[in-house]
């Protein structure tokens, strides 16, 4: 699917991830239509794109559509009506952080009206999602990928084929759950330091000239002690909804998760302390309220 004529489709214009993706499949010359969610996108029609009514048109008229929305349920939902009468030969592609088993769902259900699917799950934020250079991490065999990597080349820096259908979202789940480990022991690790009577700050320091030498985690977390606590922009509901699913996926393979259950906690703790509309960082101040210290750096 290399055509610039073909018609794209999205749903989730209006997100963080989703506005950048739409922006660069336009920047790079298709035609783009969108259903509106909560607001209409921003600068997109000045860029030429256009207004379908419902996900039922969307489905009818497009050839491709990006899907780029928050949880499995909405996925689905959104999915099925996109399918009530699908253009014969219509791709959907869910960039969405959604559970693996609702994807083959969708990906049967897409193959007995005629239709394909493929998961394109992201990495990095809403910055790398607008300037064009996510990390894509696509499942599809041979023959659907040919057809998925035109589109995906459009707001991709990396495109990781994973495996087939359901290989991207497992990918990611996993991806997402080691992540949060990370920013959650670092948290963790915050609290005894102050109520060591230690500077948390060398922490940072000390991690940073070894094994975590590479920055993000320490950075994301690190800026946290100065109150910065937007370095990643991702929100803790969303960080703890993918561990949900990546700890679902893990017991349906009888897989036992000491450290996956143990992150997948904190987060229902943070969330529970009214931090979920929050970004990840504000694990901090889960631990802050936790152990009723102010967790900050010296300097």
């Amino acid at each position: 699917m290399s055509d610039k004529k073909l018609q794209v489709g999205f749903v989730g214009a209006t997100g963080l991830m989703g506005h950048g993706l739409a922006k660069n499949i336009l920047l790079k010359g298709y035609p783009l239509a969108y259903t509106m969610r909560k607001r209409a996108p921003e600068g997109l029609d000045e860029l030429g794109a256009t207004r379908a009514s419902d996900n039922v048109e969307l489905g009818r008229t497009s050839d491709v559509i990006v899907i780029c929305i928050t949880t499995a349920q909405d996925v689905k939902q959104v999915a099925t009506e996109i399918l009530t009468d699908p253009k014969p030969g219509l791709l959907i592609l869910d960039a969405s952080t959604s559970e693996p088993s609702v994807t083959y769902e969708l990906a049967e259900l897409a193959k007995s009206k005629g239709a394909k699917f493929a998961d394109i799950p992201l990495t990095r934020g809403p910055a790398e999602a607008e300037a064009g250079t996510v990390n894509v991490l696509v499942g599809a065999d041979d023959e659907l990928f040919a057809e998925v990597e035109p589109i995906v080349s459009c707001f991709a820096d990396n495109i990781y084929r994973c495996g087939d259908v359901g290989a991207g979202h497992i990918i990611k789940l996993a991806n997402n759950t080691a992540f949060q480990a990370a920013l959650t022991i670092l948290a963790e690790g915050f609290s005894v330091c102050v109520k060591s009577g230690v500077d948390p700050a060398k922490l940072v320091e000390v991690l940073g000239g070894g094994g975590f030498a590479n920055g993000g985690t320490l950075n994301i977390m690190g800026n946290s002690l100065k109150g910065d606590f937007e370095t990643l922009k991702f929100q803790l509901d969303n960080a703890r909804k993918d561990v949900r699913y990546f700890s679902r996926l893990a017991a349906d393979l009888s897989v036992p998760l000491s450290v996956g259950d143990g992150v997948h906690e904190a987060l229902e703790i943070a969330s529970a302390q009214g931090f979920g509309g929050e970004f990840c960082a504000a694990l901090t101040k889960s631990q802050e309220k936790l152990n009723n210290i102010a967790i900050q750096s010296a300097e």
